[in-house]
């Protein structure tokens, strides 16, 4: 298989030469074709020995997708194309695999979780990056300790990446591909960006906040709860009120799409597949909660006292979801079960 010459955002390294920090690789680097996916997502979810924090990275012809996993159960992925990067979801990461099994290749990779949130934040959020020279490691650590630098350090050499905490222009520490036990932090980016075969090496250097945790996706079983509860919702509104209820439902959603543009998700029409975004368990949540009390609050004014009726019919059977939740605190009414 030819390897793909995409490369990464304004760099000479090409995607398919990324290799990220691991603790552990549990599958080496392996054509698509010869991994059953499901079957590795399955062992990872439920085998006492895939419960394990870490990352699938796949290397696909015009981009590389990872894949984020704590305790086995995938939480979250991101695309890296010579355009840029984003966070994509899930169902979508597994359908760029397997459109491209015969191209791709897949590599299977136990990190600490820590490691797992930098390198999504490397794609989720602002990246500065930095210029940097082959063999001028001074220059960069002295901008940075000059600048007095607070953030993570993505230090990519030859396709090797790494990640060096940044406090207060100090270097506090990381997680590095092929880092000799012997060399300090500093001395092995002296080393990377020196180069390592003799050659001047093909270099990317950025800064991004660190994100105090691996944020969560919403699984599709969950986004299809919530939907639940939304119609139901907009079905008890229409015994009260026949012809009127998807009107308002419709209303209120325009009005709070700006702030809550998980109400994309849950407002979907019944029967068709929610728009492909990327949403966590607590947008649902706050969308949800938005929605109902000012829908809610719109129909007490006719109607008072009916709002807690209407929310006891509509989410009886999703209950303890949404209690978990925090969306019945978030309301002014209270439900007796």
């Amino acid at each position: 298989m030819r390897a793909s010459t995409a490369r990464l955002t304004n760099s000479l390294i090409r995607l398919s030469e990324l290799t990220f920090p691991a603790a552990d690789r549990l599958i080496q680097r392996t054509r698509l074709a010869f991994i059953h996916l499901d079957n590795l997502l399955a062992f990872a979810k439920r085998d006492r020995d895939g419960r394990v924090d870490g990352y699938l990275a796949t290397y696909l012809p015009e981009e590389c997708v990872l894949t984020f996993l704590r305790r086995g159960e995938a939480v979250n992925a991101c695309s890296l194309t010579a355009s840029g990067r984003e966070v994509i979801t899930i169902t979508d990461a597994l359908h760029r695999m397997k459109a491209e099994l015969e191209r791709g290749e897949l590599t299977y990779c136990t990190a600490p979780l820590e490691q797992l949130a930098w390198m999504y934040q490397s794609c989720a959020a602002h990246v500065e990056p930095l210029p940097v020279e082959a063999g001028d490691s001074d220059a960069l650590l002295t901008r940075l300790a000059q600048g007095g630098a607070n953030g993570i350090l993505e230090l990519i050499a030859d396709g090797r990446v790494s990640y060096l905490r940044f406090e207060r222009g100090r270097p506090t520490g990381g997680y590095f591909t092929d880092k000799p036990e012997s060399l300090t932090p500093v001395k092995f980016v002296e080393s990377e960006v020196r180069g390592r075969t003799g050659r001047p090496p093909a270099l990317s250097a950025a800064m991004f906040r660190p994100v105090a945790d691996l944020p969560t996706q919403a699984s599709r079983s969950l986004i299809s709860t919530y939907r639940e509860v939304y119609w139901r919702m907009v079905d008890a509104v229409e015994k009260e009120f026949p012809t009127e209820a998807r009107r308002r439902a419709q209303k209120v959603c325009a009005g709070i799409e700006d702030i809550h543009q998980a109400i994309r998700v849950l407002s979907a029409p019944r029967g068709t597949e929610p728009p492909d975004m990327v949403v966590q368990a607590e947008d649902l949540a706050g969308a949800l909660s938005d929605w109902s009390l000012q829908l809610l609050e719109g129909i007490e004014v006719v109607m008072p006292g009916i709002a807690p009726g209407i929310l006891r019919e509509a989410t009886r059977e999703h209950r303890f979801v949404l209690q978990s939740a925090g969306f019945y605190s978030r309301l002014p009414w209270q439900v007796a079960w």
